[in-house]
């Protein structure tokens, strides 16, 4: 790994059928692939992928420990969030990829415009845009108010 990435966190998505992972990326995130290295049968083996500024890899799903996809696992607790300009845009973009809408676009009380998808390899995203500034007054208010009796 170069040192042009130290001090940052990348996460890994293990993905059944990483190839495909790689061209659905590019196609519902606007990936751009950094480099995809295959075996000689043509398999991914791993993937660096690019979202706007951050970086992601892609491995395929094995048999080593942490090497389960969530499809295996019957989901994932990891969501990916991208805080984009205009999160109707991907939110439809995603979509039309293939991705399942889980939680549909809405005004959220922190001030951002929200909303999440799962992709087709299990791995559940969000998007977001900032339409307004909320105060911590603001906040503390919204919590208080969904907190349980």
């Amino acid at each position: 790994m170069s040192d042009a990435y130290a001090g940052t966190l990348i996460p890994h998505l293990c993905c059944r059928d990483a190839a495909n992972a790689v061209e659905f990326y590019q196609k519902a995130f606007g990936a751009e692939p950094i480099g995809v290295f295959r075996m000689p049968d043509g398999a991914v083996f791993h993937a660096a992928m690019k979202v706007r500024e951050s970086t992601f890899y892609i491995a395929p799903e094995c048999p080593i420990p942490g090497g389960d996809s969530p499809l295996k696992l019957g989901g994932s607790p990891v969501t990916l969030h991208l805080q984009v300009p205009d999160c109707d845009a991907v939110f439809d973009r995603a979509i039309a990829a293939g991705c399942q809408s889980v939680m549909p676009l809405q005004e959220m009380f922190w001030g951002d415009r929200y909303g999440m998808v799962v992709d087709p390899f299990g791995h559940r995203w969000s998007v977001a845009t900032t339409v307004r500034k909320v105060s911590q007054e603001e906040l503390q208010q919204a919590a208080a108010a969904m907190a349980p009796a």
